[in-house]
């Protein structure tokens, strides 16, 4: 009642607002566009404007990103409601994100990027339009995934008008960028488009050694033989050489103070330079093609073949939790000086995607209804595999609770004074290398969509089948099932939508419940939600706002209570209860973005879902006059979460971000400062005992010149 409540509220207000600017037509304003702008590429597979679809999306378009300074992808998720970004601090193997309580698939172009972990190299935000956010279960579209929703990823295509420009960065930590992206006609005919976007990066990061390198190069070519016709091919070759960011450190020494009182060090390096490396390769060929039959029909094609690999090799520290305690260091001996023993890991990992998403669209009135017909099918055959070891601990005795006979603490480290060189040999690494099978993954579904139009009265409603198999180690597994979604939204005159909408998601799990005698295979993770909000774009002004209230459960989840022997292992459901709002307006010159959001969670155990702040609140303000000046500041709130058991509990972070910038005739000036204050904070903490060191002060000075 109470989140209905604020709804109620929310709409008094903003027919209040209305009333105001339309008095006596004391206010015109020339009506301007402040939320972004969906394609029938993007996380929707629709061109339906924002506003007419009963489901809630953050868009961060190119301007913010530059506006903003966002240079990492993660980045982009740290302005928007509901949505924790940067979820371990700072990171060099992934873009972690969670939506809504949950982790949430990549996409790119409206097909999925990214399969498990560390066998692919990071997107890069220079070779991208706009970051797409769709909050809540979105399986009826894609099939398989997450009831926290997904993230998609708009690459840059060729545009008609001619542009190119050139981009050079310095930074703090070492870092020195050039990117270049150019595009316009090929010749003086318009049925041949280019792009081509470049990027060569050098870097140090904020941790001692480790190092994040990256050349990117992106072309791409759009045919239009016709009117009707469209084919646009784009390649994407990204190579990445560095190391982990993440240390792995232990609560003590970071949430809490080490047994010798000391806190340690935010540049800290917990592996070794002459072992640590993350070096990641991606290729993909991407196909975008559409066609208009008549007046009616059109036909979309969206297909992908992607290449990639990564060599990962990290040391970290060891330790476990107890009850309430370091098994290692029961009597904190191990930590009285700092010296911990070391963990030696290694992945040699390859991913390989062939995709193809086929839709025929239709759009027509029956009378005084209008249709958005979308048929779809789509196909996805994705194989990885892993190579390594995971040799943990070396040379630690866990009967005398200290250095082994054997080695020692010769590869073991100081967490305040750490010495280099202490690698384990190659051949002893060597011994314990494993080739683990590789795993196939097929997912074939057929989808229907309708967006329907009558008066102010929109509804949309889609039913999805997926047919999905996955095979590893001459053990098949085949799952099936149907997503439904089905939204209504009514616009009023004054701006006003409200909506309500019901979503499904599903999510396979490879395994089986350890029954011998009669083994079975574990179901599907199942996700379903509710939401209801309000939509509200001022007349004739530049404002938009969005109120959303949702409930979210998950169900056939691990059940820590079932009983040894009874293989009934899926029990468990989650839960998450949330409200969110979302503001853009101008004022002139001046802009300001608002996102808050309040997330009530509870994982299959009974506890909060781990690495989940429950209040996060953000807002960024920016000055843009005519004169070419600009400016912006931004400051991010992020309340305090838990590890997973409500046993380790991450303090709220304030960070404070800003830019100054200046731009005439070809030339752009911009500088850009992310936690200016340089505030030391741990961006996550997990039960396991892991703690995720935050981003450090960065500041980047960027100069373009464009013409």
């Amino acid at each position: 009642m109470k989140t209905f409540g604020r709804l109620c509220t929310f709409v008094t207000l903003a027919m209040l607002t209305q009333s105001i600017l339309a008095e006596d037509n004391l206010i015109e304003i020339e009506e301007v566009r402040v939320i972004g702008q969906l394609s029938r590429y993007s996380a929707l597979k629709s061109d339906v404007p924002i506003m007419s679809l009963a489901r809630s999306v953050s868009i961060i378009d190119e301007d913010r990103i530059k506006q903003r300074g966002l240079f990492r992808l993660d980045q982009t998720y740290t302005y928007s409601a509901g949505v924790f970004g940067e979820t371990f601090g700072f990171a060099t193997r992934g873009d972690w994100v969670r939506v809504r309580g949950f982790d949430v698939p990549q996409y790119q172009d409206s097909l999925q990027s990214l399969f498990g972990n560390y066998n692919n190299a990071r997107a890069d935000v220079y070779t991208l339009e706009q970051v797409e956010i769709l909050k809540g279960p979105a399986s009826v579209l894609y099939g398989q995934g997450s009831p926290g929703g997904l993230v998609n990823l708009v690459s840059k295509r060729p545009k008609e008008n001619s542009r190119h420009e050139i981009v050079a960065e310095l930074g703090n930590f070492q870092r020195k960028q050039l990117a270049a992206d150019s595009t316009g006609k090929i010749g003086t005919s318009d049925q041949w488009l280019y792009r081509v976007v470049g990027v060569y990066r050098d870097t140090d990061t904020q941790v001692d050694f480790v190092e994040d390198n990256t050349i990117v190069f992106a072309p791409s070519i759009t045919w239009r033989p016709s009117e009707e016709t469209n084919l646009t091919l784009l390649v994407n070759y990204t190579d990445t050489e560095g190391d982990t960011g993440a240390q792995f450190l232990p609560i003590q020494g970071t949430l809490l103070p080490a047994p010798n009182g000391q806190f340690v060090d935010q540049n800290f390096y917990a592996g070794d330079p002459d072992f640590n490396k993350y070096d990641t390769t991606t290729a993909a060929v991407t196909l975008l093609a559409d066609h208009q039959i008549n007046d009616v029909w059109s036909v979309e094609i969206t297909s992908r073949y992607t290449d990639a690999e990564a060599d990962y090799q990290q040391a970290w520290p060891s330790f476990q939790v107890g009850t309430n305690r370091y098994i290692f260091n029961a009597d904190g001996s191990l930590y009285e000086n700092g010296t911990v023993p070391r963990s030696f890991f290694r992945s040699d990992a390859t991913s390989e995607q062939v995709a193809i998403d086929g839709r025929l669209r239709a759009d027509f009135d029956t009378g005084d209804v209008s249709h958005n017909i979308l048929v779809g099918f789509q196909h996805q055959d994705v194989t990885t595999d892993d190579a390594g070891y995971y040799a943990f601990a070396l040379g630690y005795d866990f009967t005398t609770q200290g250095p082994d006979s054997t080695f020692g603490d010769s590869f073991w480290i100081n967490l305040f004074n750490p010495q280099y060189g202490n690698v384990p040999p190659a051949n002893l690494l060597d011994t314990l290398y494993r080739d683990n099978p590789e795993t196939d993954l097929i997912d074939t579904g057929i989808y229907f969509s309708d967006h329907i139009s009558y008066g102010n009265l929109n509804a949309t409603f889609g039913l999805r089948y997926d047919d999905t198999s996955s095979e590893t180690a001459n053990i098949k597994q085949d799952d099936d099932a149907t997503s439904l979604s089905v939204g209504l939204l009514y616009k009023m005159s004054i701006g006003l939508a409200p909506y309500i909408n019901y979503a499904q998601s599903f999510q396979p799990v490879i395994g089986s419940n350890g029954d011998t005698n009669n083994p079975q295979p574990l179901r599907p993770q199942e996700g379903e939600q509710i939401e209801v909000g309000v939509k509200y774009q001022v007349n004739n002004f530049p404002a938009t706002f969005t109120l959303a209230a949702f409930e979210i459960e998950q169900t056939n989840l691990n059940d820590p209570s079932s009983l040894p022997g009874s293989f009934e292992q899926q029990r468990g459901k989650a839960e998450v209860n949330g409200i969110e709002f979302e503001g853009r307006v101008s004022f002139g010159d001046i802009g300001v973005d608002l996102n808050i959001s309040k997330l009530d969670t509870e994982n299959a155990e009974g506890f909060h879902i781990a690495s989940v702040p429950e209040n996060q609140a953000s807002a960024w303000f920016s000055y843009e006059p005519e004169s070419g000046f600009r400016a912006g500041t931004g400051v991010r709130y992020v309340g305090s979460s838990w590890g997973g058991r409500d046993l380790i509990k991450t303090p709220s972070y304030t960070l404070v971000d800003f830019m100054l910038g200046y731009h005439f005739d070809h030339w752009d000036f911009s500088i850009n400062a992310r936690n200016a204050t340089d505030k030391e904070y741990q961006a996550s903490c997990i039960s396991r005992g892991d703690c995720f060191t935050g981003r450090a002060r960065t500041v980047i000075g960027r100069v373009a010149y464009i013409f």
